[in-house]
């Protein structure tokens, strides 16, 4: 995780960065480790607007299904966030949404 947090290296990109604490927090709730998952998703969801493109807005929707589903999803802070997840808004309004088909 160290390698996606540190801005002054040579490779660092910010989606990086929140495609990993994304991934962690869903690590975090499949083992039951709610305030974890929230320390490792807090950076992703303070992101400007600007900067949620459409895989950080996947990523985040992701930890969103994980969260709905674990045990203490009906606890204070897993309503809390689940809140925040849906309202985490992509860059632009149609930065997310799936193609639609003929």
């Amino acid at each position: 995780m160290q390698a996606f947090t540190d801005p002054t290296a040579p490779h660092w990109a910010f989606g990086d960065e929140a495609g990993a604490r994304c991934n962690l927090a869903t690590l975090r709730l499949h083992a039951d480790e709610l305030d974890g998952a929230a320390d490792a998703l807090r950076p992703v969801l303070d992101l400007p607007r600007a900067q949620r493109n459409r895989g950080i807005v996947i990523s985040a929707q992701r930890v969103h299904h994980t969260l709905t589903r674990i045990p203490a999803r009906s606890a204070l802070l897993a309503r809390d966030l689940g809140e925040e997840l849906t309202q985490f808004a992509p860059a632009a309004p149609s930065a997310c949404a799936l193609p639609r088909r003929p």
